[in-house]
């Protein structure tokens, strides 16, 4: 998988989270993921297609980050994964996407981004509709892990 997709999507969490919930991650070495049970506890996923991509990105917290982002934006602390919290895991998956999407745009590579879907629970799954193999990324924080999934086909465009 080529770097100069994963790495927007890299830069972006971490502004993100740096600049909405004053949260820095730390990333963590990447690796292939063989199964679909996601790491942590809610997600957000968003598929993206374009006429030289098509793939499909996934930011997951476990509780106590989420929780931690939660009331840090929004000044309130809550008990469970309730659809507040799915929300603001849907908000920030866009955010991400649409930042990543900028310098995407910027190096010649357009798409479109879906509406994210956010799923929770312990041992919920993620299902990447790619051809490619799937990269995950952990970060830590000081209160708790994140990861990022992407799993990008690349239509390379013929030379005219």
């Amino acid at each position: 998988m080529n770097v100069k997709f994963i790495n927007p999507f890299l830069a972006s969490l971490m502004n993100v989270l740096e600049t909405m919930a004053m949260t820095t991650l730390v990333p963590g070495k990447p690796s292939l993921k063989k199964e679909q049970i996601a790491k942590g506890d809610v997600s957000g996923l968003m598929g993206m297609v374009g006429p030289q991509t098509k793939g499909s990105l996934s930011i997951t917290f476990e509780e106590s980050l989420a929780f931690s982002i939660m009331e840090k934006m929004l000044g309130e602390r809550p008990d469970s994964i309730n659809e507040d919290v799915t929300d603001m895991v849907g908000e920030i998956t866009n955010m991400v996407t649409g930042g990543a999407k900028n310098i995407l745009s910027d190096n010649g590579y357009e798409f479109d981004m879906a509406t994210p879907m956010v799923v929770s629970g312990k041992g919920h799954t993620i299902n990447h509709k790619c051809e490619a193999s799937t990269l995950i990324i952990p970060f830590d924080s000081e209160n708790g892990k994140a990861f990022i999934e992407v799993s990008f086909d690349v239509l390379e465009a013929d030379d005219e």
